[in-house]
């Protein structure tokens, strides 16, 4: 680098530094120093005048350094107090002795207790460096971790058992200073198994509601299907250089074994540089909240269902209009105008032709919630017949159908549904099982103009006759539980990103 470049980064330095200074600030903080300097001159002056006996001249100095203390105090101090960041007040910082530390601090007591048996002035130098090697290692961790910000993208939708990308962000606002070896990890949530739905608001019903729950979940079994990390972020990630006043940003590949919510109630960025004796931890409040929508990939059993779900709704919508339907053969009741006489000839048998219906007849989708008495098993089948909803949901979403939803007091208005499916998604992503009997087949509606596709947990055979007509039921016992989910998988990082399990460098596999 030339003199002539190497003398332009300075100025550009030393100029981006009175850009920031705070010049009325520094001025009066220098008036007060200059003031406090002249009162304690003056007190000085008072000590020696008393020494002599001079009255008038001990009381005028010892005062004149009273009024400016005073002055200072007044004027200067809250002046100051105001201009004064008191962000770092705020901040949560924790400290964590490491293995290393540990046998450092052994090995710091070992030498002074020799250095004072022996007296040898070698073992007292090395134990001064010791220490401030400690020190130096508070100060640069601390300088590491400040300044430091953390942006998370997380995507609108995600679906469980669907590999999601979510994108993290690491800014340093330190111009000049860069930082070393950074781990960010989550400081994990307090969400319980069956406390999926949003808080209430009221402080004394959501104690309540609360307490219920938690008694409700010591006393009823659980699924072993259903996971109780909730974590969004549940294996560090690794960010060994920061620049000064740079951004890192890395992509990370998210994978949620099931629906519900999951939740960071804040990260936490830490470091052992430079010598990892000490594990210096800054917590951010930073939380974030995740909907997992329920799982919307086909399995075997969609598969199954799906051509008789089909063949029932086409047959409930066949009726008279100008599009063929089907031709089948003549009946005592229908008309000579819609005989096929081609047909007929060919097969030397009466045929009609059927046409489809002009209007589109409304389509219904019910979960009835309520699975009675609670078991492993009960609750199992609930969360396959969730997400059998959802894959129903999401293939009449793709063949652009007019769908309406009901489950308990949740109801979509009849519509389009690429209009209401993220709506739909959403509720059954947060629904959870009621222990009240299941409703009567004939409590989900009479409309004669509505065809119905109910889940419910009725016991096969308890459905009338006359339903099966305009209704399809698929019931919780004949579906195939979800299978259990595996000690819960940490989210799978993109190319670029070390995960951790010691930050110092031992990497293993998230």
């Amino acid at each position: 680098m030339s003199g002539t470049a190497r003398q332009s980064a300075w100025k550009s330095l030393f100029q981006d530094a009175l850009d920031r200074m705070d010049r009325p600030g520094w001025k009066r903080f220098m008036v007060s120093m200059l003031a406090l300097a002249v009162a304690f001159l003056l007190a000085v002056y008072s000590s020696i005048f008393a020494q002599r006996g001079d009255v008038v001249a001990t009381g005028l100095c010892a005062s004149m350094a009273l009024l400016l203390a005073g002055w200072v105090a007044f004027t200067a101090v809250p002046y100051l107090a105001r201009r004064t960041r008191l962000e770092w007040l705020r901040v949560s910082m924790d400290y964590k002795l490491t293995r290393e530390g540990i046998v450092f601090i052994i090995l710091i007591f070992i030498l002074a207790i020799a250095g004072l048996n022996t007296g040898n002035n070698l073992l007292f130098l090395i134990l001064s460096s010791m220490l401030a090697a400690i020190l130096m290692s508070g100060i640069l961790s601390l300088s590491v971790l400040s300044g430091v910000e953390l942006q998370i993208l997380l995507p609108d939708h995600v679906f469980a058992r669907r590999p999601v990308p979510a994108r993290i962000h690491l800014h340093n606002d330190k111009k000049r200073v860069p930082s070393f070896s950074i781990t960010l990890s989550g400081e994990g949530n307090k969400l319980g198994e069956f406390s999926l739905a949003a808080p209430e608001t009221s402080g004394k019903k959501k104690r309540h509601k609360r307490l219920a729950s938690e008694t409700a979940a010591d006393a009823m079994p659980t699924d072993p299907g259903r996971p109780r990390d909730r974590r969004i972020l549940r294996q560090p990630l690794y960010f060994p250089f920061l620049p000064g006043g740079g951004t890192i940003s890395r992509a990370v590949e998210l994978e949620f074994p099931r629906r519900g919510l999951y939740r960071e109630d804040g990260f936490a960025l830490s470091t052992r540089f430079p010598f990892g004796f000490l594990e210096k931890k800054l917590r951010l409040a930073v939380r974030r909240d995740l909907w997992v929508y329920p799982a919307v990939t086909p399995t075997e059993e969609f598969y199954e269902i799906l051509p008789m779900l089909s063949g029932e709704l086409e047959a409930y919508q066949k009726g008279r209009g100008h599009d063929l339907y089907s031709i089948r053969d003549m009946q005592p009741t229908d008309s000579a105008r819609h005989v096929d006489w081609k047909a007929s000839a060919r097969t030397l048998t009466p045929k009609v032709r059927e046409f489809a219906r002009e209007d589109e007849r409304r389509l219904q989708l019910i979960l009835d919630h309520r699975i009675g008495k609670p078991d492993t098993q009960k609750l199992a089948l609930f969360e396959a017949a969730v997400e059998f909803c959802a894959c129903l949901a999401w293939h009449f979403h793709e063949v652009d159908a007019q769908v309406q939803f009901r489950c308990g007091d949740f109801e979509t208005p009849p519509a389009r549904a690429a209009e209401t499916i993220y709506d739909i998604l959403r509720h059954l992503a947060s629904v959870e099982p009621s222990f009240e009997e299941p409703l009567s087949a004939t409590a989900h509606g009479a409309e004669e103009n509505v065809f119905r596709i109910v889940c419910t947990a009725l016991p096969r055979g308890s459905v009338p006759t006359m339903l099966w007509s305009r209704s399809y039921y698929i019931f919780f016992d004949t579906l195939r539980p979800l299978p259990a989910v595996s000690p819960d998988a940490a989210p799978r990082p993109a190319a670029g990103v070390t995960t951790l399990a010691d930050p110092l460098g031992q990497a293993s596999r998230s």
